[in-house]
């Protein structure tokens, strides 16, 4: 589905179904999250080929990086979503203890998600199942970057899926800016920043809430502390997963000089025995999505001293692990987001020096810190701004479900994954459930006029000050204080010394209700 038409015709659709209410039932948000795990399981070699075709993607990544990670979201999603769904009791205030405060969470309605290339199953898909968990209608956009595997989305989603609930439209950027122009409930978009600026801005015309997922350089900071030999496969592997297409991949190094001359010593190591001593004819690297991006890599590789790789082959899409020392901190290298399997490393001589480099720049979608020093992972967990921050591993903390995943500025807004992508998908709406309680109108109608001072200030303390659970402290110590009382002058003497005493600040309608809830 590309045209115009069609497009608004898939939209109308979805806006019908959800004014109908076809989504409001767990039941059938339950189904419909069954039927896409299904879809999962019972394509996989579809879904394989389809990335091989686009990535030259290894089985394995395909599997554990893309379809296992739906297929368990998923799994978490329906184990959890009963309570996520149901109203959400608030503690009332002493003004609302005869009352029910609640927290509705409501589907935003007709929601578009627009995936990204580099994990065409997983972008386009992992958000779609938050939103469906939360009871929206979906349009979801396959990136066109990944052909094949936009094209498996298309044909395979509507056989599983409700066919007025939600659509795939595929095509490229003038489909998406098409797209852009018509009326979305939400917006969750993932890709680079300067694209998600042009979401954000379509979004705005219509006051349209966004979740971006971008991306940016993700530093690397390593001390003396660290067992290099563990520490060097842990970022490589995260470097070379999807040839360094990912949003999370380690960007670049901060060490010093003598850590980076081990470091490079082991991974070359370590990338031969990975890969071989030609890495090209090696099944277990993805290659670089276009002949445009092969370009854009290889511009870099002048930028610094090649240490490790540096190998281009423009034909095959091909760019070798590449490790570059001597790079300067204001060449494109470390000024522009890499996205491809080249590792500069920058000496700095102190964990000091390293947070200020970080500061100094863009906050980052996430941060890592290879320490076995609590107490410089917790320098770094302090000090430095970044959508996220792993230690002594690399990207293994987006696989978390209980972990919210997203940026902060230029790295993006907004999270997801789980609970998280629900609650993005979700509108909370406040409510307040009052009833003709004589003791509560009593008290609420001090704030009716004529004013006084004095109901000011009662006033003023009941909605500041208390909640329930201090109302119950509150009643305990004047019960504690009325039994001491009651020891010297008579229980009857000082339950009418307390009132009188209570009156005078609170009012007389307040003390009855607190020798209410001393009774209970």
């Amino acid at each position: 589905m590309s045209s115009s038409e069609d497009m608004k015709r898939a939209i109308q659709r979805a806006r019908e179904a959800f004014q109908c209410g076809t989504t409001l039932s767990i039941d059938f948000r339950k189904r419909q999250l069954k039927a896409l795990k299904r879809m999962y399981e019972e394509n996989e070699a579809a879904f394989c080929s389809a990335l091989a075709q686009d990535l030259k993607k290894p089985k394995q990544e395909a599997i554990l990086l893309e379809l296992n990670l739906l297929k368990d979201d998923i799994t978490y999603i329906l184990s959890r979503m009963d309570d996520w769904i149901k109203p959400e009791k608030i503690a009332p205030t002493i003004m609302t203890m005869f009352d029910q405060p609640l927290v509705y969470h409501d589907p935003y309605g007709v929601v578009l998600v627009l995936g990204a290339w580099n994990y065409p199953v997983q972008l386009a898909l992992l958000p779609v199942s938050g939103a469906i968990a939360a009871g929206n209608c979906v349009i979801i956009k396959p990136s066109e970057v990944s052909p094949a595997t936009a094209e498996t989305i298309a044909k395979l989603l509507p056989k599983y899926l409700d066919k007025e609930c939600y659509h795939v439209i595929c095509g490229g950027i003038p489909e998406t800016t098409e797209l852009l122009k018509e009326r979305f409930d939400y917006i969750f978009y993932t890709g680079s920043t300067a694209v998600g600026k042009i979401v954000r801005d379509a979004a705005n015309k219509n006051l349209t809430p966004v979740t971006l997922e971008l991306g940016g350089k993700s530093p690397v900071y390593i001390d003396d502390s660290v067992d290099m030999e563990v520490a060097v496969r842990r970022i490589l592997w995260g470097k070379c997963i999807n040839l360094g297409q990912t949003c999370i991949a380690p960007d670049y190094i901060l060490c010093s000089k003598q850590l980076q001359d081990k470091f490079v010593e082991v991974a070359r190591r370590v990338l031969e025995e990975w890969y071989g001593t030609n890495p090209k004819a090696s099944p277990d690297l993805c290659r670089v999505i276009n002949e445009k991006h092969v370009d854009r890599l290889s511009e870099y590789l002048k930028e610094g001293t090649v240490a490790v790789g540096g190998e281009v082959d423009r034909e095959q899409l091909y760019i070798a692990p590449t490790i570059l020392t001597d790079v300067s901190p204001k060449s494109k290298v470390m000024t522009d987001e890499i996205f491809g399997p080249i590792l500069p490393i920058i000496s700095v001589e102190s964990a000091y020096e390293a947070i200020s480099f970080i500061n100094a720049r863009d906050a980052p979608l996430t941060c890592y810190v290879f320490s076995t020093s609590s107490k410089q992972q917790q320098t770094f967990a302090q000090q430095v701004l970044s959508g996220s921050m792993c230690f002594n591993d690399c990207v293994v903390h987006f696989s978390i479900h209980d972990l919210p995943f997203g940026g902060i500025g230029n790295s993006g807004m907004g999270a997801y994954h789980g609970k998280a992508s629900f609650d993005s998908f979700t509108h909370n709406k406040a409510c307040l459930i009052r009833n003709y309680n004589k003791v509560a109108e009593m008290i609420g109608k001090m704030r009716y006029p004529p004013y006084s001072d004095t109901n000011t200030k009662r006033l003023s303390m009941l909605l500041k000050e208390f909640n329930l659970p201090s109302l119950k402290a509150l009643s305990y110590v004047l019960v504690f204080g009325l039994g001491i009382a009651s020891v010297f002058i008579g229980q009857e003497l000082a339950k009418g010394a307390l009132r009188k005493w209570l009156s005078r600040r609170l009012g007389s309608a307040m003390v009855k209700v607190l020798f209410r809830t001393i009774q209970r």
